[in-house]
């Protein structure tokens, strides 16, 4: 059996895949491999598939599947599988980081100090104590971000398909969820519902002043009217580790003011990549086993 890391992984994963076969980073033998391990770079198409006619098994490391033609894999008996289980943890802590971030002007504090700007005056603060956080898609990801929340002292509420049932979160519909947020969490995977949701219309829902932090799918939001509510003040803040394509390519957040902007971190701790690493190996033994 050959297996194909296509991607990023840990670097001790190829010796612990050894027992299961040859292992190799080549992505000119795709045509051979039985199994292939890909993050969000690898695109997982027809043609792709078409390509490796060996091809039995895709495991993505991470959660977003939408990299993978899930329909025609399955017509062709591949069998996909992500490793969501792993990367909450990871994910939701960056969430945080961004979402305390915008309030206490880092970047620009930071910048300004690298210029040898004292901007003590000029920059001010906002808590997150008391504030109301909508966590748009409340699946494993969402749920650790309102765990992290409700410690800050916001009060959480989330909007999803499916019921949420957890502690920290107050379910409500989503025009509900926009309309009385302080902080948006955006957490949801890409599906024909979702694409684009957050555009000029749902913007013109929100309170003023409000800020957005997105770790699901870059085409969750429409870049431009995103921008657009920045430039006139009515987003005060937005904040994403995900884009349209990596890297982006002329997108308009990156000029737009009042912006943190990351390069797809989410994932990428240390101890994630490990924890991939482990759901991949039981993925491959029961593979192997069957």
């Amino acid at each position: 059996m050959l297996i194909l890391i296509s991607d990023a992984f840990d670097p001790g994963l190829p010796g612990r895949l050894e027992k299961y076969g040859e292992v190799t980073d080549d992505k000119g033998r795709v045509a051979e491999a039985d199994v292939v391990l890909i993050r969000s770079k690898t695109k997982v198409t027809q043609e792709y598939i078409d390509g490796a006619p060996n091809l039995k098994l895709v495991i993505r490391g991470g959660v977003g599947l939408d990299n993978v033609d899930i329909p025609y894999a399955e017509s062709k008996g591949i069998k996909v599988h992500n490793t969501a289980a792993a990367s909450s943890v990871a994910v939701a802590e960056l969430a945080m980081v961004m979402m305390l971030a915008m309030p206490c002007n880092v970047i620009p504090g930071h910048e300004g100090m690298k210029k040898g700007e004292w901007l003590k005056k000029q920059l001010k603060r906002t808590e997150l104590f008391k504030k109301t956080l909508a966590i748009i898609g409340a699946g494993r990801i969402g749920k650790e971000v309102a765990s992290r929340a409700a410690a800050f002292g916001m009060k959480v509420i989330g909007y999803d398909v499916v019921d949420i049932n957890d502690p920290n979160i107050e379910q409500v519909d989503l025009d509900t969820a926009l309309g009385q947020a302080d902080y948006i969490s955006l957490n949801t995977p890409l599906v024909d519902s979702t694409k684009g949701m957050i555009n000029a219309g749902a913007i013109t829902k929100m309170k003023d002043g409000v800020y957005i932090l997105n770790t699901g799918r870059g085409k969750v939001v429409v870049e431009e009217d995103v921008a657009a509510a920045l430039e006139s003040g009515k987003i005060a803040g937005f904040a994403t580790d995900v884009w349209y394509s990596d890297p982006p390519e002329a997108s308009p957040l990156v000029n737009a003011p009042n912006t943190v902007l990351l390069p797809h971190l989410g994932a990428s701790t240390k101890e994630n990549l490990l924890r991939i690493g482990d759901i991949i190996i039981e993925l491959i033994d029961g593979f192997v086993k069957k």
